[in-house]
């Protein structure tokens, strides 16, 4: 089928990862500015007790200054947030301000101890929010980060303060022993922050495939509104159109006259039967149908939906690919089905140039009917909307010159009709996909599991 079209008549696509929005990490600045400045607190309340209240010998003033540059981070950090007040920082932004905190927190460990100094256990904490909140990669190099200077701090480091005129000596294992728990730490947490936030990750996009879901469905039970309203409404004019139509013709056999006029006259009576027919089928409720018709051979499906836009300008190839056309499964005949791809192959043929391919290809887990036209295809910008309602390149009312089963579409020309065909048949469970086929022109695949489309043996 062919597109320019967005409007194909019913029709649509389910909501996949390409249709839904991406989900990007990143944290906000703001919570890094709170963050950095309970670190700060912290460190400072640390190494004032350390010093002034247990009388530890620490190297103040360096520490002092290590804590001030870590200040003066953050307030060049609140200073940008006026400037993207309400949008989430960057992934890199956020990468560059925690690989500060690991740096910043790294130095004073190497004043006061290094990897003797039980605090080393926080250099795990920049690290998970890293992972909780960045991509794998960037968080693979924070923690990359954490693990060099945890080997920096290995090989040097001040000497753990104590108290004046004592020496605390520990054994190298006990330093080799922290290091240990400082990567271990680093990688096992840093994992399982990352493995949590992935899996809300995906519920956050299930929830959003189900918004999306439920939103069509709401759409589609107002259009099923609309329909019932107008099969009420268009009952009387097209009785009317019927009438005037058939007197016309009568004239132009009585006069003898010209026989195009005799030929538009049936072809009017000809669409307004197929008008009141399919203003029945609208109001027609589901347990009304046949039970004979409940499910029919698969080429005799394709022969149905087709069949109404043969005798027309074009070349209608229908035909059946996997199997012989004798083993093609039975397949149920729903009325959601029978409309959908109705809808496609009528869009097909409207902006066909001379073709229309119907194919249905068969393998042991799935039946798939494929509609290509050799027509100008999708555009670029209504193939990225495609399946959303409104939304449509066709003039209001076209259609092919001489077609006979005008009356197919619902929606022709106010891009509904492809809106309306993926709903039916995703809920059928068919997955619908659009695109261009491998010679130019339009291609919509419509693929069942083949439990869910062939009829039931028994």
């Amino acid at each position: 089928m062919s597109q320019s079209q967005a409007d194909p008549s019913p029709q649509s696509d389910p909501p996949d990862a390409a249709a839904l929005p991406r989900l990007v990490r990143g944290l906000e600045l703001r919570t890094l500015i709170v963050l950095r400045w309970l670190a700060v607190a912290g460190q400072t309340v640390a190494v004032l007790t350390a010093s002034l209240v247990l009388d530890l010998g620490l190297p103040i003033g360096a520490c002092l200054v290590v804590i001030l540059a870590s200040a003066l981070m953050n307030m060049t950090a609140m200073a940008r947030l006026q400037t993207i007040e309400g949008r989430r920082s960057a992934g890199r932004e956020t990468t560059v301000q925690l690989g500060f905190d690991i740096v910043q927190l790294s130095v004073l460990l190497g004043l006061t101890g290094g990897l003797e100094n039980p605090f080393c256990l926080l250099l795990v904490a920049p690290v998970t929010v890293a992972a909780a909140a960045l991509p794998a990669r960037k968080a693979m190099m924070l923690g990359g980060l954490a693990l060099l200077c945890t080997m920096a701090l290995f090989l040097w480091s001040m000497p753990l303060p104590w108290s004046e005129g004592t020496t605390l000596s520990l054994p190298p294992l006990y330093k080799v022993g922290m290091g240990l728990a400082v990567g271990v730490g680093v990688i096992f947490t840093a994992g399982y922050a990352w493995r949590v936030a992935e899996d809300a990750d995906r519920l956050a996009l299930a929830l959003a495939a189900t918004q999306q879901v439920l939103e069509r469905e709401q759409r589609l039970a107002a259009l099923g509104g609309l329909a019932a309203a107008a099969a009420h409404e268009l009952g009387t004019p097209l009785a009317t159109i019927q009438v005037v139509a058939k007197e016309m013709l009568r004239a132009a056999n009585r006069k003898s006259g010209d026989p195009a006029v005799a030929e538009d006259a049936r072809l009017l009576i000809q669409q307004a039967d197929r008008c009141r027919e399919i203003l029945k089928r609208l109001s027609q409720r589901p347990e009304d149908g046949d039970a004979i018709y409940a499910e029919v051979g698969l080429k005799a499906l394709l022969e149905e939906v087709v069949q109404p836009h043969r005798g027309i300008d074009l070349d209608m190839d229908c035909r059946i690919e996997g199997v012989e056309e004798t083993d093609a499964p039975h397949v149920r005949r729903l009325p959601e089905i029978v409309h959908g791809l109705s809808s496609i192959v009528e869009n097909a043929a409207d902006f066909a140039a001379e073709r229309v391919e119907v194919i249905a290809r068969v393998d042991a887990r799935h039946v798939e009917v494929i509609v290509a036209d050799d027509g100008p295809g999708f555009s670029p910008e209504i193939l990225a909307r495609l399946g959303e309602p409104y939304v449509t390149s066709r003039p209001l009312g076209r259609a092919r010159k001489g077609k006979q089963a005008a009356g197919t579409g619902v929606g022709g020309g106010m891009g509904l009709g492809f809106f309306i065909a993926r709903t039916l048949l995703e809920r059928t469970g068919a997955r619908v996909s659009a695109g261009t086929g491998e010679t130019g022109g339009a291609r919509v695949t419509v693929r069942w599991p083949r439990a869910a489309l062939e009829a039931d043996p028994t």
